[in-house]
């Protein structure tokens, strides 16, 4: 499954081990998502951090687009 077909309200498995519920509907390299790590918080997400889709059949991985991609790796240059 690609990141921009992830719907409000999926939950997600982030790069740190975290876990989110998608808040938008948008495409791109940023998502909004409830994060659920030491503290509950609404914010943007990278959508290159996101690894897992919560399905009915469990987890299952997600992939980037082109253009995220590349993006990833602009952001990885700079040893982030």
């Amino acid at each position: 499954m690609l990141v921009n077909d992830l719907k409000k309200g999926a939950r997600v498995q982030l790069r740190n081990g975290w876990q989110a519920d998608v808040a938008d509907n948008a495409k791109g390299s940023t998502r909004m998502c409830k994060v659920y790590g030491f503290e509950t918080e609404i914010g943007s997400v990278y959508s290159h951090d996101i690894t897992h889709v919560q399905t009915s059949h469990g987890w299952e991985p997600v992939t980037m687009s082109d253009a995220q991609a590349k993006q990833a790796a602009k952001i990885k240059a700079f040893g982030f």
